[in-house]
């Protein structure tokens, strides 16, 4: 059950994304510049509290060209999803991102020989129904082709970091440690396509300022560290299809802040998603009290 509350406090935590990412695009920033200061501001956070709490920085060599790699897949992720946003609407590149689970699913059926359990195919069958509940335009419009396919490299990426994580020597690593890692690599990805900081877009408004620290603890330090405890409690697979609870928190945000209509539609897909989180979440339990049950009868 640890496991499982740390999936869902990932995915709340990253569908946090649009709520403080689109007012820095309204007010002209990149999305480049805005992963830079995101990027930047979490390797802060978590350098100083990992000062703090006493960890050790120190790497073997081992750990070096994974951590790179797994650096590289999340940053190409982050920016192919925020580039998306300028082809469509953030809710509706959030839900199209959702089709990691499958690709988690999928890859480690056919690379790692991993059972896909009726339940798992059930869950995200629901999943997948609820969201295009949520998201399906009314006046039947064509998406964006280069958006849809921006936040489909998004999605493979996120699926490949998944996984690249419960299945290399990065598994053991102190949550923390791996994280810092992982985001100053990636940062360097930033740096180069902003021509080292001469590109970037300064903020001027000390408000303004607070979506950028908020994108680097909540949808950064909080989702990763949160996604890669559960990774390690309950394994690849449970925790992509977790992610489900990433719409709904987008479209609680819409609907509270931003006013955004709650249908009929809208409720019947909140519904089939929480539906599917529930049973991803119960399955194992529930079969292990069924087994008891037979075996003392």
């Amino acid at each position: 059950m640890r496991g499982f509350a740390y999936g869902a406090v990932a995915a709340v935590s990253y569908g946090l994304n649009p709520l403080f990412t689109l007012p820095l695009y309204g007010a002209g920033l990149t999305p480049d510049s805005v992963l830079f200061y995101r990027y930047g501001l979490a390797v802060i956070m978590l350098g100083l509290l990992m000062k703090a709490q006493g960890q050790s920085f120190a790497l073997c060599k081992s750990e070096i060209l994974p951590l790179f790699v797994m650096g590289m897949l999340m940053a190409f992720s982050s920016l192919t999803l925020f580039i998306s946003y300028n082809y469509m609407d953030a809710g509706i590149a959030s839900t199209i991102l959702f089709v990691y689970p499958v690709l988690v699913a999928v890859i480690m059926a056919l690379f790692f020989k991993e059972k896909v359990s009726v339940v798992t195919m059930v869950s995200i069958a629901l999943a997948f129904l609820g969201i295009s509940l949520l998201y399906k335009g009314e006046g039947g419009q064509t998406l964006s082709f280069v958006g849809v396919a921006l936040v489909f490299v998004a999605s493979l990426t996120y699926a490949l970091y998944i996984i690249g994580v419960n299945r290399s020597v990065l598994r053991n690593m102190p949550t923390a440690k791996l994280t810092f890692y992982v985001l100053l690599f990636g940062l360097s990805v930033f740096l180069v396509r902003l021509k080292l900081g001469m590109s970037l877009d300064v903020i001027h408004e000390p408000l303004l300022w607070m979506n950028p620290i908020a994108l680097a603890l909540f949808p950064t330090i909080v989702s990763l560290v949160a996604m890669a405890k559960s990774v390690h409690y309950i394994g690849s697979t449970p925790t992509a299809i977790l992610g489900a609870l990433e719409p709904i928190t987008a479209l609680f945000f819409g609907v509270v802040i931003f006013g955004e209509a709650l249908t009929p539609r809208i409720i019947l897909g909140v519904v089939l998603v929480l539906t599917a989180v529930t049973l991803i979440i119960a399955a194992k339990p529930l079969m292990k009290l069924i087994r008891l049950h037979w075996i003392h009868r």
